[in-house]
């Protein structure tokens, strides 16, 4: 298995070898959008926010199925869909800088109300199914943020602190044997998951990690050393990223090929700067910011399929506007001199596809895509703005 594996890797070696002889794609010159457009997506974006909540104070249904409705055992699978959209909603709400506005605030409270009391209980929905690895990620997010509101309320922050703690638990509990994250686990069923971690997935929670240990949270560090060597592990030369550990000895299948890995490679060159590998120089992430943007048709061309990587180098619907969002936190760790060439491209994919609705979604999935959809082109759309020191929705 050694063997194969470092004869898989020498290949791959020899390839980005062979690859850097060519050109990389780079993307042509645009036109900035003007402030006054990324604003009125935000405010669209934000109204069907506010318009599709749940009266409960989620976001989110079971419903809108059909027969390629992915895998996704009731109750714990919606359980933990709607636990993660709801949080990634509270995420986008506040970081447009509207909290404080009524309506949003309203929202927000309602929100909160409901992550606190479900957010406990989202947990493995069985055996093969860990869809709960996303709730506990983007819960954190959420988490971090909620705490910067009502700063006075000092009871409100202990609930936040604790559940804080008891996703970061949870997030222990779940790490897969290899180390790292994943959502399924086909092959062991084991009581700690024994499947392969999947690139992506470890990335968004060493993401969120991060986030949580800015604000003063303590990760466990085995957490951080294996997460962060999970994708290390899937990285390859030209920093394409394995799809998951399973694909060790195939580095060269279409979805690890740079098509495939167009989205995840934004995820992990981000989680990977984000915790100081210093090997993520600023021209890897430059070289796969101008991938993005030159060949944004490979990620585009699966964008709205139902068949999850259907689309050609495999590449699943979903993985757009996540890739898209990563892509922000690449941006934002570039020097400020260099970000507005990204920024402008990343706000005009995102100003080219807003729904009629003010909506934004890759994926049908359920009642859950659009409100996912949105709160990822919201989140990433702040992230687009010049470097003034204001927040792009308050301008």
């Amino acid at each position: 298995m050694r063997a194969r594996a470092f004869i898989a890797i020498c290949a791959a070696a020899i390839f980005a070898g062979c690859a850097t002889t060519k050109p990389l794609p780079k993307p042509a010159a645009i036109d900035p959008p003007p402030p006054s457009e990324i604003h009125a997506a935000i405010d669209r974006g934000v109204t069907f926010l506010l318009d599709t909540q749940n009266k409960d104070g989620s976001w989110g249904t079971p419903t809108k199925t059909k027969e390629l409705n992915i895998y996704a055992p009731i109750p714990g699978a919606h359980q933990a869909f709607r636990a993660a959209v709801t949080s990634m909603c509270i995420s986008a709400l506040i970081d447009t800088g509207k909290a404080h506005e009524p309506a949003v605030a309203a929202a927000l409270d309602r929100a909160e109300a409901w992550l606190f009391k479900e957010l406990p209980h989202v947990k493995r929905a069985n055996t093969m199914a860990l869809y709960n690895n996303w709730t506990h990620t983007y819960s954190i997010q959420a988490l971090v943020r909620l705490r910067t509101l009502k700063p006075d309320d000092a009871s409100r922050r202990q609930i936040i602190d604790d559940l804080v703690a008891s996703q970061i638990d949870r997030l222990t509990r779940y790490e897969y044997v290899d180390g790292g994250w994943g959502y399924y686990d086909f092959y062991q069923e084991t009581q700690r998951p024994g499947s392969p971690s999947d690139s992506f997935v470890t990335a968004a929670v060493m993401v969120a990690l991060r986030e949580a240990q800015d604000a003063g949270y303590t990760i466990p560090p085995r957490l951080i050393e294996r997460g962060l060597g999970s994708i290390e592990h899937q990285r390859k030369p030209d920093n394409t990223y394995l799809y998951s550990g399973n694909f060790d000895n195939y580095p060269m299948r279409p979805i690890n090929r740079p098509p495939g890995s167009l989205g995840r490679s934004q995820a992990c060159n981000a989680a990977l700067r984000l915790w100081g590998d210093t090997s993520i120089t600023d021209d890897i992430l430059k070289t796969w910011l101008d991938r993005l943007f030159a060949r944004n048709g490979w990620l585009s061309n699966g964008r709205k399929r139902p068949v999850p990587h259907e689309a050609p180098f495999q590449v699943a619907g979903y993985f757009f506007y996540f890739g898209h969002y990563y892509a922000g936190f690449c941006i934002d760790a570039l020097p400020p001199t260099q970000r507005p060439f990204y920024q402008d491209h990343l706000a005009r994919v995102l100003l080219t596809l807003q729904e009629k609705d003010g909506s934004w979604w890759d994926f049908p999935f359920y009642n859950y895509h659009q409100q996912y959809g949105t709160a990822f082109a919201l989140m990433t759309l702040t992230r687009c703005e010049h470097d003034t020191g204001v927040p792009v929705a308050s301008k």
